[in-house]
């Protein structure tokens, strides 16, 4: 599929040029390979949940990497943001050479989270290098929006990762390993106004990953990063203590979408952002999915259980804090601690058989539509009727949906095509370009509909304490699965 994608892409970029349709140069996309300028995390957790057997609670961590493929130094903004209304809770400038690793731990708290390092890449501000007092993640951005000023909010939510552009000369050199491993990370480089002469349009190649790891209880998640790329044709460096630059800052405003064998080409997403448009819409573009499917395992044998991470990275952008409609594209503004969207969620067993789910109680009536809520949601899938948790069943997020169905294994479908204009991203025209037939053409606008989505499914299999040749073995396992998704451009 990546190279189909990749093949689809350049086919129509060559195709298109070659009839002078495009005089495109750089577009946002996700790249399939998981390289680009944008890196986005869809979930970090440092909740707690039972161990069971060992009779306590034991907290999640979450270990974060990014590598920089290229030859290039680079200047990187890092940022968190909390689940529930996507407030920041930290961010802060990286530096990588040349080929370089960064990592760092998120950690529990007294009352939140916060984040250490044992990297010597260069961080402004430092970051704490010890994990007995981490820099603790903050609540600034999120007191009185009506999602509760607790920092125990911080305790889950997503991050991203912003290129800001290639550094060069004495930044480059402040940066750079040297045979000791470690840069200098000169200050007087890292900051104002040297750094901004030194930095140039970014080169890209950044991946990354996460791994949500829980040690007592045995079980451990990783994921790649999603990867954007073209996403800036210019430097977008700034300085630490400066929230610049967002996801708003894709230059140029261009999107190349792949559905299918066709590929949309949208080149004049500034025309929308002077009509009213947002400035993040070519982003949300390549994002947007009208269906996210995987599978969910409930066995009782192996009290397994199923929670999926559905994110938004986008949504921060359209929603505002009080009542009414959202701006666009999602349905409602952060009210009460929520701000819900519609959701159809279509059950399968691994028989083919079906039903539509409901939030709450098993079994469900048909056709019940339900809704998520907030930035980073979980939906925790759970066998049978009853009382509903209190936290999701893997993870033991708050930010949560049960969904409760009586097959014990199966897959899942949650659509967000609804009536009405919410759900739909409307964009200017396009340049389209059918990979089979080759055929070319042009759209007056481009509607894209569904959400956009990021995200993965996790299983647990907890077996508890087995016995091998005489020693007893904590038997529990964890498995990722990247969601799968489809497309609807009109």
């Amino acid at each position: 599929m990546n190279t189909f994608k990749h093949k689809s892409l350049y086919a129509a970029l060559a195709g298109l040029g070659a009839l002078g349709a495009t005089g495109i140069a750089q577009a946002v996309s996700v790249n399939p390979d998981g390289l680009g300028q944008v890196l986005i995390y869809p979930y970090y957790t440092v909740r707690t949940v039972p161990t069971g057997t060992l009779g306590a609670d034991a907290a999640y961590n979450s270990l974060m990497s990014v590598v920089n493929s290229t030859a290039s130094a680079k200047a990187v903004k890092v940022r968190f943001l909390e689940g529930k209304n996507s407030r920041e809770v930290l961010d802060f400038n990286l530096y990588l050479s040349a080929k370089d690793v960064w990592t760092a731990a998120i950690i529990p708290t007294t009352e939140g989270a916060g984040i250490f390092t044992k990297d010597t890449s260069c961080t402004v501000p430092k970051v704490s290098t010890n994990a007995s007092s981490p820099t603790g993640f903050v609540n600034y951005a999120y007191v009185g929006d009506t999602g509760g000023d607790s920092l125990d909010r911080t305790r889950e939510g997503y991050a991203e990762i912003i290129e800001m552009g290639d550094v060069v000369g004495s930044t480059a050199a402040a940066v750079t390993h040297g045979a000791s491993g470690s840069p200098s990370c000169t200050e007087s480089a890292l900051v104002e106004p040297t750094a901004p002469g030194n930095t140039v349009p970014g080169s890209g190649g950044l991946f990354g990953a996460m791994t949500i790891i829980n040690v007592l209880k045995g079980e451990e998640f990783a994921y790649n990063a999603t990867a954007l790329d073209g996403f800036s044709s210019r430097s977008l460096w700034a300085n630490a203590g400066s929230i610049e630059p967002t996801l708003a800052a894709v230059n140029p405003k261009t999107s190349v979408v792949v559905a299918g064998s066709n590929v949309f080409i949208t080149p004049n997403w500034n025309a929308n952002v002077a009509t009213g448009g947002n400035p993040v819409d070519p982003v949300s573009a390549v994002l947007m999915a009208n269906n996210v499917m995987n599978e969910f395992v409930l066995d009782r044998e192996t009290h397994s259980s199923t929670d999926w991470v559905v994110t938004f990275p986008t949504k921060r952008e359209y929603v505002a804090v009080g009542t009414g409609p959202a701006q666009k594209l999602f349905q409602n503004n952060f009210r009460d601690g929520k701000s819900c969207d519609d959701i159809t969620l279509t059950l399968y067993d691994r028989e083919e058989r079906t039903r539509q789910a409901e939030q709450g109680f098993s079994p469900p009536p048909p056709v019940k539509a339900t809704s998520i809520c907030w930035e980073a949601n979980v939906i925790s899938y759970i066998l049978g009727g009853g009382t509903l948790p209190a936290k999701s069943s893997a993870f033991g997020s708050v930010n949560f949906v049960p969904i409760s169905t009586d097959f014990v294994n199966g897959w899942a479908a949650m659509n967000f095509s609804i009536s009405g204009s919410a759900h739909k991203l409307v964009g200017p025209g396009s340049t389209t370009f059918n990979t089979v037939t080759g055929g070319t053409g042009l759209t007056a606008s481009t509607t894209f509909i569904g959400l956009p989505v990021v995200g993965f499914s996790s299983i647990i299999f907890e077996n508890g304490t087995l016995t091998s040749g005489g020693l007893s073995i904590q038997s529990n396992y964890g498995a990722n699965y990247n969601h799968r998704t489809t497309r609807s451009i009109q």
